[in-house]
Order: C-alpha cells, then structure tokens, then sequence
C-alpha cells in the first residue's frame, strides 16, 4: 500500500527525472492537509517519518504546522500520533544516534538524489548545523506555548506509541530550550505531576527516557526542583535505585543517582526535606563493601562515584552552617560516616573511588567535632594497627602516589583540623620532645619529613598541613616554638622555625619547581607568627631573617619570582604589626626605618600587592578543597587567602604610621582598655543589682502568696464561728424547754423522774458537743499560732525588701491582718466563758432536779432510778471539773499567744525601722551609681573625642566597635530608666 502512494505521489512513471526530496515533502504535505480519510493522512505522517532523518530541513519547514494540527485533530488514533510526534522528535533532536526503521518505512524511502553531500564540510561544522537546526525547529514550536501544553496532555494517554515518543520529544525540547520549556511547565497545572507519573509506569523504557526527562526539566530551576521533590520523588528514586541492585545496578541508578543530584544540589530546601524525611539513613547500604574489591566493573565505579557525590552535596561547605552541621550529625548516628571510614581502609578499592571516598570523609567531619573525634579514633588493618590519619599522611607525602590522592588527603587533614583545636594540640603534640615515641611513625614527624624532602610538592604539602595545625590557635602556635630537630650527628639541635628559614635561604639559589616549596614555607611562617608576639620575637631573635627578608623584596627578579617576593613582604609587614618591641634592635620603628631606606614603603607596598594580584589566588580563594589542573599550579591555600585578605591593609597603614602616630595610637588603646575594664565593672556592679532586684521582686511575690493563703485561713475561722454560734443557740433553746419542764410542778415529779435519764443523755451529748468545740477552738489557736510566726516571718522579709512603697504597704496589711486576728481571738475567748457559764446553769438544775422531795406514794423502782440519776450527775459533775482545768488552761494558752502577738509586733516594729534605714541605703546607692553614670557618660565623651582625633589623623575606626560602645551605652540608660519607673510604680 505505502509502494502504490509512492508511485501515486510520483506519478507512476519508471523512467524520467525523479522528483527531489523538497518536491516529495511538499506533496505529502498536501495530502496530510487535504486527506479526508484517516488512512491517507496516517499513510503521509508515516512517510514524512521515515524522510525526517535525511530531509530533516524540508521536513521541519514545510511540515511541522501540518503534525502539530495532527496532535490537535487526529487525537483518537494512537498510530497518527504516535507517527506525528516521532516525525518532530527527528527534526528536533540533536544526537547522531539513529533509530531503527520500520522495514515498512524502509521498503517506502524512495531513491532521492538530493541531499547536502554535494559541499563537503568537517564533522564539527555539520554537528554545528545539526545543533542549530535543532534550536531553529525547537523555537519554532514554542512559537506557540500551547503545544507545550499540548504535548503534556498526550503524556496522559496509555498507549505506548503516544507516551514514549512524547517523553522523547519533550526530552529534546527541553535539551535545546530549557528555560522557556520549563517555564511554561511551571505555569502548566498539574504539569510536573504528570511528569512524576512516568516513574510509576511499568513499562521500563518509558520509565527510564521519564528519569533523562527529569534530569533535563530540573536543570538549574529551584521551583521546580521543589515541586518535584514533594511530590514524593525522593522515595520513588530511591525504590528504583534499591529494586535495580543499588551500586551494582545498570545506568537507570546512574540516572536516578544523577536526578537526585539535580534535586539536592544548592537546594537547601529539598536538603532539608531530604533529612528530615530519612532518607541519609536509607544511603548507608550502598556503601557496604566485601574483602574482596577487585573486578568491579565501569558501570559501578561510575555509580559509587555518584552516590559519593549526593552525599558531598548534603554536606558542602557552600551549604548555610547550620543545615550542614545537622546533616553531619545525621550522618553519624545512622553509620554512614563510619561505612565511609570502612571503605577508606579496605583493600582493592579502585583509585577514583578512594580518592572521592577521601573527600567525602573530609566534608562529612568538617567543623564536626563529634564526627573528626571518630575519625581521630579509625585505625587502619594493619600490624600492628596504625590511625587513619597516619596512614593518609604517609600517602601525602609519597611523590609515588597520584596527584589528585595526595590532593584528596590534604583536604582531608585540612577539615580534620578545621576549627578543632583539640585535634591541633594532639598533631603538634607529636613533635613536642616529651611525647615522641621513636618505635612507631607519628602524623608529626611524617609532616616533618615532607617538610624537608626532596619533593617540591610533598613539601607543600606538609606547610600546609602544618599551617591548619596552627590556624586560630595561639596555644600551639607557642608550644611549636618547643619543637627542635637535629639536623646531623655532631651538631646542636635547631628549632623547627629557624629550620624553615634556612631551608628558604638555601631554596633561593635552586631552580625550577623549589618556587613551590618557599611559597608553602612563606605560608607556614605567616600562619605561624601573625598574632602571636613570642613567636615573631623568635623568628627576629635570628640576626640573619630580617637581613634574608629585605634583600628578597629589594631585588627585582622575574615573574616567577614575584610571588616569592610578595610573601616576603607580608612575612616582614606581621614583623611590623604583631611586634611587641621586646627586641631593641629590631622595634617596630626601626623594622619601618629599614624598609624606608632598604626597599622604599612605595616599593614595598607594590611587592605586597602581588600576592593579591597573582592569577591562582582567586581560585584558590573560590573554595576549601584544593583541585589544581598539575602540581605546578598548587601554590595557594584557601586559609591563606583569608589570612592574606585581613592582613594586607592593616600591614600597609603600619608601614605608613609615623612614631607619633604610633604613640597617640598606644595611648587611645591604653584609653580604650582603661575605658573598657571600667565598664565591665560597671557592668558587673549592674548585673548584681539586677541579680539583687530579682531577688527582692520574688519575695514580694511570696509575701503576696502568704498573704492570700491567710485571708483564706480567716475566712474558713469565720465560717466555724458562725456554726458555732448557731449550735450555742440551739443548745440554749433546749435548755430552756428543759428548765420550764422542772418548775411546772411537784405534782409531775414522776413524769420527770421518768424522763431524767433522757435528759441526762441529752446534757452528756451537749457536754461532749462542748468537749469537741473545746479541741477544736484550741486546734483553731494553734492555728493562729502558726499563723502569726508566719507573718513575723513575713515582716522580716518585708522588712529586707528596697522598694519602698510596696514594702510599706505589705506591712500596714499585715499589721491589719494581725489586730483582725487578735479580735477574732478576744472574741473566741468571750464565747468560751459564756458557754463555761451556760454549762455551770446546767449543773446547777441538774442538782436542784437531784435535790427535789420524792413522793412517799414513790415506789422502790422510782428510788432506784433516782440512785442511777445521781450517780450520773455525780459523774457529769467530774467531767465538768475536768472541762473547767481546760478552760483554765486554754485562758493561760490565750495568755501566752498574747503575749507573742506584742512579741511580734515589736519585732515588725523593730524590722520596719531596719527597712527604713535600708531604704536610705539603696537611695544613696542609686545617687553613687547615678554619680558613676556620669562618670561613664564622661568617658565616653572623652572617647569620642579621641575617636574623632584620631579620624581627623587619618585612622580607620573600626564602626562595628563604635555601635558596639554606643549600644552598651544606650543599654546603661535604659536600664537605669527601668528602675526608676518601676520605683514610680511601686
């Protein structure tokens, strides 16, 4: 059939002139536009596919509205769309790879004889051709951004002839245009989930061309980047890596490797994401590695290497401090790092893979001090066992090993040492004389014989071990000083500074690459004696180093030397700037007389400038790891470059500085440090009072408390007071009834006498109603008991307390509360007696009923009732003695809490003319401390003063300093202004 159009489009004629390529495109181009049946048009797509690849210009010009109207119209027939799609993939893209074709189509290819074989051209023009095709075809499809979204739209559909064309096509979109692709994916909705669906496909070949369609889209876009990685592709990527065999699988690791690198890369977003979610716990099985490492194959190393690098991008050292650190805990906890460590010190392990596992190892310890305490402790398998770090040194300075290793290991010592002092004190330690062992090799004399090798590079490498050893460490920088080194038999020691000198004197006359060994020497001696006197006080005690120093600077040398003269110049300026004129012939004064007349300060200055100035200290500068293209070009240290940046200007203005200059600057510091030790001490007379206001303010606040709880106290008295009150009438009520019971007549006296025993149980019940109030009136003045030496307690911390108003009405309050207290005694005490007389009322009726006539007409029953009757009130008689010692008992308890009461109030009396007296204490504090304010407000004017002396001398003041001072300041008066109002408000 795909013959018969052929012959049809070409009108059927076997002999003739054949019709050109162009002429051919043209004509299924107007059968794809006028075909009405389906089966025409997909007989013309097929065949533009198939011409695609050899006419991809007249194809991509004459035919690409015409397969774009196709991917509109046409959306029912997979077949059409998938021809359409492969058709602009061909025009589009830019590999050399070429696809297999459908023995149909190949059978349709008519014999053309037009192609562009007639202008030969090299094969980089015409790849520069393809590529500019590419683009010119790819903008003209994003002419329009609704094919962008239309071909999103196809990624939807099933069929495999639809879906994987179409990844592949929007895999070269976005290889020629990224940007503009990406950004209308972005504004696209739904757009990269949709994309994200072709990792769940179960189809491999789509799912893999979906992880090169990833890679490309998250190129460089963070938003997308974002948008990607929370729609959960972190756990897919990582389910893919495990289901493919991890290290061991094939290239999709590698691309699951390399979009997750894509993702995480200056990403602190998805870093964070990435940690938090777990997912570092889920690396650390990829690193595990057998004795037996030989054999692996390219397609491993090449995996390892990048998951060696997902690890690098968590923990670089662009990334902020803090994401960086947690990352490094993380790493640790799981067991990454000490895997890392692992495959460190195994055997077998291919260069490359030690190599990047080395500056792995150094990132993930880097500024850690719990991470480079481990790796402080890893020991190599050796015997006997030797420290890693041993070890990696004796690789460092082996010229045998290659480049990049020996750079990895110096990376590694470098962020070994990075703002860990405790690992710089145990290196420096092994060069100390008391602790070298001569039976086993220490990281301190490996350093040291890198230092003095044969070896530009190994010696370096060593001064710039040596210098991180020192960074911002003035502790080792002294303790260096100590180490001494015999040189030969028969010859007194030297000590390890006047060894490097030496070596620099001796390296002048050398050629060729010992350049490198005095530039790392001049950075070692740099490092070593800038802020630190003593040791610029040795390196000048040498009659010959200031002599040495000037003679290099003085001479005009080549380019090569340059440099050279440069660190000299910086070695002399920290001469000048860190000299505490210990030595008299070598003063600040005189070191800058000597370049005036030796050198010239001009001069000087210039020579300084080339170490600024030279092509590699910009690199060097840029990152921490040193990557260098050869040995050659390893001159600079980023530590270095810092060290060289805040030292530069402040060596040129002390070369520049007159002697008068000189000691109006010694006097302003002797000014500034009078100044800032009398502030600390008003400081620390200010922070005390604080401490003693806090204080004063929490026994207020316990004071108040107590107070509280005594008001509660008093109001559950005056509801016992008031029951008791209530039953003291009922019981009076009763006794009345009782009382005209008895008197009505004698007539009834058997009537009475029958009831007397109910009687008397009721008077035995009410006499032990009283016994009960009695115990708990006198539990109620135990209470109060309690009660007033809390608040004589209270009084005498009221009494401490330095604010004024609200000490003094706390203890007017509490004054109140106790006279409240003692009336409500008084009273109790009133009720007690009344309640004593009732009770004597009763026993007298009792005896007058007991006493009354008995009747003859009695009978004998009668009398014995009336024995029982007063052999009860002969017992009630008793208990009502015994009631009346504890009345007279309580009277004398009463007594004596009085007495305590006048106790207290004299001691309140006597606290309160205490508190007077402390209160005009703290007002002649606040006067003296408002006298030392004002002293304080006059040094800082004097200081100010001198600051703008200075200015107009031409110093820089340093305004960090300035706001520092005026915020102290400005902090004093607030604080000053808070005391008062809160005196106010008191």
């Amino acid at each position: 059939m795909t013959m018969n159009f052929f012959r049809g489009v070409m009108g059927g004629q076997p002999a003739g002139p054949q019709p050109t390529g162009a002429e051919t495109i043209h004509k299924l181009c107007d059968r794809v536009a006028s075909s009405t049946l389906l089966e025409d048009r997909r007989d013309a797509v097929r065949a533009l596919k198939s011409l695609s690849k050899k006419y991809r210009l007249e194809v991509g010009t004459q035919a690409m509205d015409h397969l774009v109207h196709i991917l509109q119209t046409d959306r029912s027939d997979s077949e059409i769309l998938g021809y359409a799609l492969d058709t602009l993939y061909n025009i589009i893209c830019n590999d050399e790879e070429e696809e297999q074709d459908e023995s149909e189509d190949m059978a349709a290819a008519p014999p053309v004889s037009g192609k562009h074989k007639n202008v030969p051209v090299s094969d980089e023009n015409a790849q520069k051709q393809e590529e500019d095709l590419g683009v010119l075809f790819t903008d003209k499809f994003l002419g329009d951004s609704e094919n962008v979204t239309l071909l999103l739209t196809l990624l939807e559909e099933f069929d495999f002839h639809v879906r994987w064309p179409g990844v592949k096509l929007l895999t070269a979109l976005l290889k020629n245009q990224c940007n503009q692709v990406q950004g209308v994916i972005l504004v696209s909705p739904m757009g990269v989930s949709r994309l994200m669906d072709l990792l769940a496909d179960s189809r491999e070949v789509i799912r893999n061309d979906g992880l090169l369609l990833l890679q490309q889209l998250t190129k460089g876009n963070a938003a997308i980047q974002k948008i990607v990685a929370f729609e959960n592709a972190f756990e897919r990527l990582l389910d893919i890596i495990t289901e493919e065999g991890s290290s061991d699988g094939g290239i999709v690791v590698e691309d699951c490797l390399l979009l997750l690198v894509n993702l995480l890369r200056n990403n602190s977003s998805n870093q964070n994401f990435f940690k938090e979610g777990s997912y570092i716990q889920r690396m650390k099985p990829w690193f595990e590695v057998g004795d037996d490492n030989s054999g692996w194959s390219a397609q491993k190393v090449t995996n390892l290497h990048l998951m060696l690098q997902l690890v690098r991008v968590m923990v670089s050292p662009v990334n902020s401090p803090g994401a960086t650190s947690s990352c490094q805990k993380s790493m640790y906890q799981c067991g990454l790092l000490q895997q890392l460590c692992t495959i460190l010190m195994a055997t077998g392990v291919p260069a490359d893979i030690l190599t990047e596992t080395i500056n792995t190892v150094s990132e993930v310890i880097r500024g850690s001090q719990i991470n480079q305490d481990y790796f402080a402790s890893v020991n190599a398998p050796s015997n006997p066992p030797r420290p890693a770090i041993v070890v990696l040194l004796m690789s460092m300075v082996n010229e045998r090993q290659p480049f990049v290793l020996r750079c990895a290991v110096l990376y590694c010592f470098q962020c070994f040492l990075y703002k860990n002092q405790k690992g710089q004190g145990e290196i420096v330690a092994t060069l100390l004389p008391s602790t070298i062992d001569a039976n086993s090799i220490s990281a301190g004399q490996l350093l040291c014989g890198g230092l003095f090798s044969a070896d530009s590079l190994s010696n370096w490498c060593a001064a710039v071990a040596l210098a991180h050893a020192l960074q911002d460490n003035l502790t080792q920088k002294e303790q260096l000083l100590r180490v001494q080194l015999a040189t030969s038999l028969g010859k007194p020691p030297v000590s390890l500074l006047q060894q490097c000198t030496n070596i620099l004197s001796q390296a002048k006359s050398e050629k060729g690459s010992k350049v490198q060994t005095r530039v790392g020497l001049l950075m070692l001696l740099c490092t070593w004696i800038s802020n630190c006197p003593i040791a610029v006080t040795h390196f000048l005690h040498n009659q010959e180093n200031v002599p040495f120093l000037t003679g290099q600077i003085s001479e005009n040398l080549g380019e090569d030397e340059r440099l050279v003269q440069g660190l000299c110049a910086l070695l002399l300026g920290i001469c000048i700037y860190y000299n505490d004129n210990s030595l008299e012939n070598y003063t600040k004064e005189k070191l800058k007389q000597l370049i005036e007349k030796r050198i010239g300060k001009e001069n000087f200055v210039e020579k300084l400038g080339f170490v600024t100035k030279h092509e590699l200290y910009s690199r060097a500068a840029q990152k921490p790891q040193p990557v260098f293209p050869s040995p050659e070009q390893m001159l600079f240290d980023h530590e270095f470059t810092k060290l060289v940046k805040e030292l530069e200007g402040v060596i040129t203005k002390a070369v520049h500085k007159t002697s008068e200059e000189e000691k109006k600057e010694e006097e302003v510091k002797k000014t500034l440090e009078q100044h800032d030790s009398i502030v600390i001490q008003y400081k620390d007379l200010i922070r005390d009072q604080d401490t003693q206001i806090q204080e004063l303010r929490e026994q207020v606040s316990t004071l108040s408390l107590n107070s509280e709880q005594m008001h509660n106290q008093i109001t559950q008295q005056q509801s016992q007071i008031q029951q008791h009150k209530d039953q003291y009438n009922i019981l009076k009520l009763k006794l009345g009834k009782d009382s005209q019971g008895l008197s009505s007549s004698q007539g009834e006296g058997a009537h009475v006498n029958g009831l007397h025993s109910e009687e008397l149980s009721q008077l035995r019940e009410e006499v032990e109603e009283l016994r009960r109030q009695h115990t708990l009136q006198h539990t109620q003045l135990s209470d109060k008991d309690s009660l007033i030496n809390t608040l004589r307690c209270g009084a005498a911390a009221a009494a401490q307390t330095t604010e004024g108003g609200a000490g003094g009405s706390d203890n007017t309050e509490l004054l109140r509360e106790v006279e409240s207290l003692r009336s409500r005694v008084q009273a109790q005490c009133a009720e007690i007696s009344q309640l004593q007389t009732e009770r004597q009322e009763l026993i007298r009726r009792a005896e007058a009923v007991s006493s009354a006539p008995a009747s003859s007409s009695e009978s004998s029953a009668d009398t014995v009732k009336l024995s029982e009757l007063e052999s009860r009130l002969a017992a009630q008689t008793t208990e009502t003695e015994r009631l009346k010692e504890e009345c007279r008992g309580l009277r004398e308890g009463h007594a004596g809490l009085e007495q305590q009461l006048a106790s207290a109030q004299s001691t309140v009396a006597i606290e309160q003319t205490e508190k007077t007296k402390l209160q005009q204490e703290v007002q002649e504090s606040k006067k003296e401390q408002d006298d030392l304010l004002m002293l304080l407000a006059d040094q800082d004017q004097k200081i100010l003063n001198l600051k703008q002396r200075l200015r107009d001398l031409g110093e820089t003041i340093d305004e960090d300093e300035d706001e520092l001072d005026t915020r102290d300041q400005f902090g004093e008066d607030d604080d000053d202004d808070d005391e008062e109002d809160e005196e106010n408000n008191d």
